[in-house]
């Protein structure tokens, strides 16, 4: 049954509003007279600046869900199951953003600790309760929050460093800090792998959203003490890949142009043994 666009209307114009409002805070925080991203802290922990390009990707896929959410399908899921816990999400991770970029990081850490239980809460709804009838369902409702899901869960470590963490231009990594870092990696590739593996289509999303951010771990080599650690970031990344890669198989749905009819992509499809007589 069609339903009236109107319906649910002030959400929608919330989710509006605070989707430019969170917008406009990340382009303030590259094109502004401070730079966030890259120069702040530096830990042992901070990522190269690249890493956090992925925002740009979130803010593209959340804009397909804003409009989503006036389509029968999309009000469904972004307006009666998710409710008020998206405009929540935006806004707690707007102030997590401006915390951060203004050195605020204690209190950054906190809210990045609130944005991640409420994506994850969202994250739980939309994987358990509403599997996707169709394409618009995966780009505009679980692909963004696989990103952004992944993407948080990285943060808070990264936020965590710039918190409690030395400042790396100034001290040398301890043994308590390569321990920290070390079990922090292998924390990320265990829950990269999580993401692959959970459930028979596995979240390709998340998977990658953390594999990515790892390598922006070991890319950012500007200090010399550090090479041992991005050594270990590059050994908790790349497995990640090849679990990804041994996912897109029989067991990917995807209704994308190169997949058949059976959800199989055609190249990696496995191929049928020969009948014996």
């Amino acid at each position: 049954m069609t339903t009236d666009w109107k319906d649910g209307i002030l959400l929608k114009v919330v989710n509006v509003i605070l989707y430019f409002g969170f917008l406009g805070s990340n382009a303030y925080s590259i094109a502004g007279p401070t730079h966030w991203y890259g120069y702040g802290k530096e830990t042992y922990f901070t990522p190269a600046t690249w890493t956090f390009g992925i925002w740009s990707l979130v803010h593209l896929l959340l804009l397909g869900t804003i409009v989503y959410q006036f389509f029968d399908n999309g009000k469904k899921v972004i307006v009666d199951a998710i409710n008020w816990r998206l405009p929540l999400l935006i806004l707690l991770n707007t102030i997590y953003l401006n915390l951060w970029g203004h050195g605020r990081y204690i209190l950054a850490f906190i809210f990045s600790l609130l944005v991640s239980s409420t994506v994850s809460h969202i994250y739980y709804i939309v994987k358990k309760h509403h599997a996707a009838e169709n394409i618009n369902d995966e780009l505009w409702i679980h692909l963004p929050f696989s990103v952004w899901h992944g993407f948080t869960t990285f943060l808070i470590f990264v936020t965590g460093f710039d918190a409690f963490g030395v400042n790396a231009l100034h001290h040398h990594a301890g043994i308590f800090t390569k321990v920290f870092v070390f079990l922090s990696l292998l924390f990320l590739e265990s829950t990269s792998a999580a993401y692959a593996f959970s459930g028979p289509d596995g979240d390709l999303a998340g998977s990658v959203a953390i594999a990515w951010s790892l390598f922006g771990v070991y890319d950012r080599k500007s200090r010399p003490d550090v090479i041992m650690i991005t050594a270990l970031t590059s050994r908790c990344s790349r497995p990640t890949f090849f679990r990804v890669r041994s996912l897109v198989g029989p067991r990917l749905r995807c209704p994308l142009p190169f997949l058949d009819r059976q959800g199989c992509l055609w190249p990696l499809q496995p191929r049928s043994l020969p009948q014996h007589p």
